[in-house]
């Protein structure tokens, strides 16, 4: 009998291997409920745009940068000079062009990249059948039932995705109808080993061990949010220490169908599917067009860094006040606009930027509910348990009117009761769609009773993570009266993609609960003690607040139940609540000039009841910035909302160690947020969600245009687009960080990950000089280019 070893050797490995790096090429997708913005390139973060722009139009035929007008638009608005076009070309070594080739090439349109072709493509051109739409209905169709997350009333048995496939593949009789004779008895001779399967497909198509990985890549893209879904489980099993082989099990049942296709047409397209290998094992080179491409969007890269300066380099009276109220608010592009409004209000309030989780990533339950929710950043575990509860014990009455409410909804959608349901009971929902219709429902947010931290939580415990908290805030003392830990929402009705509104550092979870959990942390009297021991000596009298942001309406609610009783500050709280309303008002002014049909503020509040409102806001849309600087660098500048402002004294920051979390963590989550957006723009087909118009929520994980196929991962068309023009301007992010160079070099050599971002021009590094501007580009590699005072400074400074 042979061994595991002897049966897969030699050509056999060589598939698993291809099928394992076209895998990695795969960027991962969260579910509905929890949505998380995802970097669509995060599988070619190893290789630049220009190589990525190649690869990803052989293997899906899309874009990876905007049209050519996009820049030409551009350039003639003066957005875009010549020295910004002069800087793309030295990012681009490889082309040979000169300016003016460069601003000539602008006039160009080039065609869409065309993908090769795979088997059922070419089984279409001889037969007439839509075979790549019909394999991916059938493949989708299995899909929503195995990753169904409770909307199936009869959902499918939980086991290996290629065991289920297999199952199911064996008993449809749906390609059996369409031409492929004798597929489901294929599908029942195969392994039951997924890759024993994988590897025999392979070798009965004749796929090479160089052309695997690029074939199976292009498989994967046409398997479009499945493949996404299924690496995300091997990403989130892959964090815990575990492994997940969901997407190659998707790829193997992608190869059985091509497998039978071939077998059913070998002799009108053998010849043809032999040229298609040959090509995909040919090495990936980038195209004249990719090199061009590449240059003009660092061009335009360059351009939006020399903006942020320019706005950076400001002139503002400083203000030198003691503050009574200390806010601080997540990094996220949205409280840009509101921190900016809430200082305005008075010479008491000073604003800070944090990340939205402020320090606790946890596994949480929410009131009357088993369902565990990970309120944290998805790049990390996390490291405690919470969960709601009510002094009141009303927790059974809550849980016994939700099984109510769900079996109702069991009964209204079954197979035979939903149709008595409709003929006696149609008549009396007439009054809630009338509702509907005028906007009465209000969203749901932030309503939970108080959150607890578990008991498993020692005293020690609690002061290292307050400690800790404290530190990465560059709060050490000088701590103002009262303390607004601000997390934010989005309150909405009727929008699946509701959880990409929220906080992103918060697991696509409003920030209510990690920010209560704070500040009962911080405002605990034995805490308190611990913390003068560790150098932090929060005054009695000092309160932490929490509160949370509705980024809809602007409306702040803070969480004054939470508070310790006999508490003296009332009333710097009162004028707190003023002064939130004050720039609740500023805010949703300055918002409402791009939303569409906002007319006034009362418009702007109406959007969040509205249940067929397609855009109740635009979320972090046109972020283009990430700065970790002193509020000092950015205070009483307008950003326009595109900024992430994270504070941080390198000063107070003893052995760089908050430096490189920033680095490591809030960075890398923007630049997925950042990058999601972009992919959304210049790639809607493959990494966005579609036009939210036509969507239908399959298996309650994400959706589907029309009636089925392939799952969209991504943002809707809406969420970039308002209907005549761009929302989002396709950059890279700019991260301008105030800190020795050399500090962040160090960071950067520990962590390949996070440099390969740089290296690669993924992210634009900067860092600023003693004057808040930005004084040094990084070229990587670990080099930087001084940006002031000799002819370098040509490269941000406009002609």
């Amino acid at each position: 009998m042979l061994t595991m070893v002897e049966r897969f050797s030699g050509p056999a490995l060589e598939i698993m291997a291809g099928a394992k790096n076209a895998a990695a090429h795969i960027p991962p997708l969260w579910s509905l409920e929890a949505t998380v913005a995802v970097n669509p390139y995060v599988g070619q973060a190893g290789e630049p745009l220009q190589m990525a722009a190649a690869r990803l139009a052989r293997v899906a035929g899309v874009r990876t940068v905007p049209e050519r007008a996009h820049f030409k638009a551009k350039f003639a608005a003066h957005e875009l000079s010549v020295a910004d076009l002069e800087a793309g070309l030295a990012e681009v070594p490889e082309l040979t062009a000169t300016v003016e080739e460069l601003i000539a090439a602008m006039d160009k349109t080039v065609a869409a990249p065309e993908t090769l072709p795979t088997l059922a493509d070419l089984a279409e051109e001889v037969s007439d059948i839509n075979w790549p739409d019909f394999v991916a209905e059938r493949i989708g169709h299995w899909a929503g039932g195995h990753y169904d997350t409770g909307q199936a009333l009869w959902p499918a048995p939980k086991t290996r995705a290629w065991l289920s496939w297999r199952s199911f593949a064996q008993r449809d009789l749906t390609p059996e109808i369409f031409g492929l004779t004798g597929f489901a008895s294929r599908v029942a001779s195969m392994s039951m080993s997924a890759r024993g399967a994988l590897t025999k497909c392979a070798e009965d198509m004749g796929i090479t061990a160089g052309a695997c990985e690029s074939y199976f890549h292009t498989l994967l893209m046409r398997l479009g949010g499945w493949a996404q879904l299924a690496s995300g489980e091997a990403f989130r099993a892959n964090l815990k220490g575990g492994a997940n082989n969901d997407i190659t099990d998707l790829l193997t049942a992608k190869l059985v169908f091509e497998a039978a296709l071939l077998a059913r047409y070998k002799d009108k397209i053998g010849d043809k599917w032999a040229k298609v290998l040959e090509a995909h094992a040919q090495p990936i080179v980038p195209s004249e067009d990719d090199l061009i491409d590449a240059a003009l969007q660092a061009a335009a890269d360059h351009a939006a860094a020399r903006a942020l300066d320019e706005t950076l380099a400001q002139s503002v009276a400083a203000k030198q006040v003691v503050p009574n109220v200390q806010a601080a608010f997540c990094i996220d592009v949205r409280s840009e606009v509101f921190r900016r409004a809430l200082e305005a209000t008075g010479d008491g309030i000073e604003t800070i930027g944090f990340a939205g989780f402020f320090g606790i990533a946890a596994a949480h339950h929410g009131f009357a509910s088993d369902v565990l929710e990970t309120r944290g950043p998805v790049l990390i575990n996390p490291g405690a348990t919470s969960a709601a509860t009510d002094p009141q014990d009303s927790d059974v009455l809550t849980r016994v009117a939700k099984r109510v409410t769900r079996a109702w909804g069991r009964f209204r959608l079954a197979a035979v009761s939903s149709f008595a349901f409709v003929e006696a009971t149609g008549p009396l929902y007439l009054g809630k769609l009338v509702r509907d219709l005028l906007a009465q429902k209000h969203p749901s947010l932030g309503n939970d009773p108080a959150p607890a931290l578990s008991d498993n939580l020692t005293l020690e415990d609690r002061i290292g993570m307050a400690a800790t908290i404290l530190s990465a805030m560059s709060m050490k003392s000088g701590f103002a009266k009262v303390i607004l830990l601000a997390g934010h929402g989005a309150g909405v009705v009727n929008n699946p993609h509701a959880s990409a509104l929220q906080c992103g550092a918060c697991g696509g979870h409003a920030g209510d609960v990690n920010a209560r959990l704070v500040a009962l942390l911080l405002n605990d009297a034995e805490v308190r003690v611990g913390l003068v021991k560790k150098g932090i000596d929060v005054p009695a009298e000092t309160v932490f607040v929490a509160g949370l942001h509705d980024t809809v309406t602007d409306e702040v609610r803070l969480y004054e139940d939470d508070l310790p009783a006999g508490h003296t500050q009332g009333a710097t709280i009162a004028a707190l609540k003023q002064a939130l309303s004050m720039a609740a008002k500023v805010t949703r002014a300055e918002r409402s000039a791009r939303l569409p049909r906002a007319t006034d503020q009362a418009a702007v509040m109406e959007r969040a009841k509205n249940w067929s409102e397609t855009r109740p806001e635009w979320g972090l849309a046109g972020c283009s910035a990430f700065i970790a600087a002193p509020r000092s660098r950015t205070m009483g500048r307008s950003l326009e909302g595109r900024s992430f402002l994270h504070s941080y004294d390198w000063r107070q920051d003893k052995n760089f160690q908050v430096l490189e979390l920033i680095l490591t963590a809030p960075v890398v989550v923007a630049s997925w947020i950042s990058l999601q957006y972009y992919g959304s723009s210049v790639a809607p087909d493959a990494f966005g969600a579609g036009n939210k118009l036509l969507h239908n929520v399959t298996g309650g994980i994400g959706v589907v245009e029309g009636n089925g196929g392939v799952l969209r991962g991504g943002l809707p068309w809406q969420s970039v687009h308002d209907g005549e023009k761009f929302m989002h301007d396709p950059l890279r992010l700019s991260v301008a960080v105030e800190a020795p160079r050399e500090a962040i070099s160090e960071i950067l050599n520990r962590h390949a990950g996070v440099a390969a971002l740089f290296d690669n021009g993924w992210l634009k590094l900067f860092a600023m000089d003693d004057e808040g501007r930005l004084g040094w580009r990084y070229t990587g590699g670990g080099n930087w280019m001084s940006l002031r005072g000799d002819k370098a400074a040509t490269q941000i400074a406009a002609e």
